[in-house]
């Protein structure tokens, strides 16, 4: 089964082609900056590489250029857009009523568009992908996969708020997570790795990259996530400052006469890596500025490093004990110095990272547990696109097998 997975972001189109039994991603496209004068469009596949400009406003137009050139007789990688069965769309909110993937209705979308208040600058992009992705492709069915959906196992003490509880009953006001396709893909490829089931393991995943978090996982279930009602809580991230004194941003508003754009700016855009070091959100440059000497670039990584080091040690607690940790994403894929300080000083929990190992697994799968330890430490390359893939086709499976019933 051929899948196109879709990603829209407010100014952005992203899409995989990946064909399922056997897995295959058979082509990649992205396109940037809708509505500007150079909306980038990139292609990775069978013709290779290739960039150019064309000038897009509407997620429409950029679906259509995607599907031109995938369907090009030049690339390959499509004899006919009929070959495309189903039609995979990343949404970032379901809320708490949609908790697994699902055939994307209207009855689905009213859902969606009822959690935009929750993810003004997402869902709303995901339901303009998938009108023009409906009108473009009338005989694919399409499927939303909720990035919420894994951490709704979460137990009410995990996701309720010390706060008035009619908050809850009346804003929905709550922990909900998101990353929840990472952290699902990289706990059953953990499974997978062992010949085991899901079911049979506590797992620890970190998913690590310029929005971080963390998942306690029971046995295949979420039970704690460290992202909250947004993605702000939680760890240090690229610019997002994570868990602060709530205290702190009514002092900031008072002192800086600021108003809450100003402030939200503050924590989404100006703090974590970006705000400590005062040079860049970007991991990469701020290991070359800590060689060099940079004393900020080097406290941004070491907080980094010891929130996640509580992070772990908390979620060790509420698994009551962890059979592995799990590193994933961009940062948590390519760099060893950020699990080997994450992970010192964890002997208590059985946690010791081999040093030779560790640095080795620079984007590639790789255990990298020191002999004898109680507990493994794992790098497990994520693939989001591949799970909504297999759950988009899993869907049309089921709903088929439903039909024929």
């Amino acid at each position: 089964m051929i899948i196109l997975v879709v990603n829209c972001g407010s100014s952005t189109v992203k899409c995989q082609l990946i064909r399922t039994g056997p897995e295959q991603t058979l082509a990649r496209m992205l396109v940037e900056g809708l509505g500007s004068q150079d909306t980038t469009v990139s292609y990775d596949g069978p013709a290779g590489r290739r960039k150019y400009i064309k000038r897009m406003v509407e997620h429409q137009e950029a679906l259509e250029e995607i599907l031109s050139v995938l369907s090009a007789p030049d690339t390959g990688a499509l004899r006919s857009l009929d070959e495309i069965e189903g039609v995979g769309h990343r949404v970032v909110h379901g809320g708490e009523k949609l908790t697994g993937s699902t055939i994307l209705t209207e009855e689905v979308a009213e859902v969606i568009k009822e959690a935009i208040e929750l993810a003004p600058l997402h869902n709303p992009a995901h339901l303009r992908g998938f009108r023009a992705a409906s009108a473009l492709l009338p005989k694919a069915v399409q499927v939303a996969v909720f990035d919420t959906a894994f951490h709704q196992t979460m137990p009410p003490e995990a996701y309720t708020y010390g706060l008035p509880h009619d908050y809850y009953t009346r804003y929905r006001i709550r922990r909900y997570g998101f990353h929840g396709t990472s952290h699902r893909f990289v706990s059953q490829r953990f499974a997978e790795i062992r010949h085991a089931a899901p079911a049979d393991f506590k797992l620890i995943t970190c998913h690590l990259g310029n929005g971080c978090s963390v998942c306690a996982i029971d046995r295949g279930r979420s039970v704690d996530t460290s992202m909250g009602f947004t993605p702000l809580e939680g760890l240090l991230m690229g610019t997002r400052c994570g868990d602060i004194d709530p205290a702190v941003i009514l002092y900031i508003m008072a002192r800086e006469n600021a108003g809450i754009p100003e402030t939200d700016a503050v924590m989404n855009w100006r703090g974590g890596l970006l705000g400590i070091s005062g040079i860049s959100n970007d991991m990469r440059t701020l290991m070359a500025a800590r060689k060099q000497g940079d004393g900020r670039a080097k406290l941004a990584i070491d907080a980094f490093c010891y929130r996640l080091k509580k992070y772990i040690s908390a979620y060790f607690g509420v698994l009551n004990g962890a059979d592995a940790i799990i590193f994933t994403g961009g940062i948590g894929e390519h760099q060893p110095l950020v699990r080997e300080l994450s992970c010192a000083g964890l002997d208590a929990f059985g946690i010791r990272i081999d040093a030779e190992k560790n640095n080795s697994a620079v984007g590639v799968e790789a255990d990298i547990t020191a002999s004898g330890a109680g507990t493994g430490v794992w790098v497990i390359p994520t693939n989001e696109e591949l799970l909504i893939a297999r759950d988009t086709a899993r869907c049309i499976l089921d709903a088929r097998e439903g039909i024929h019933e």
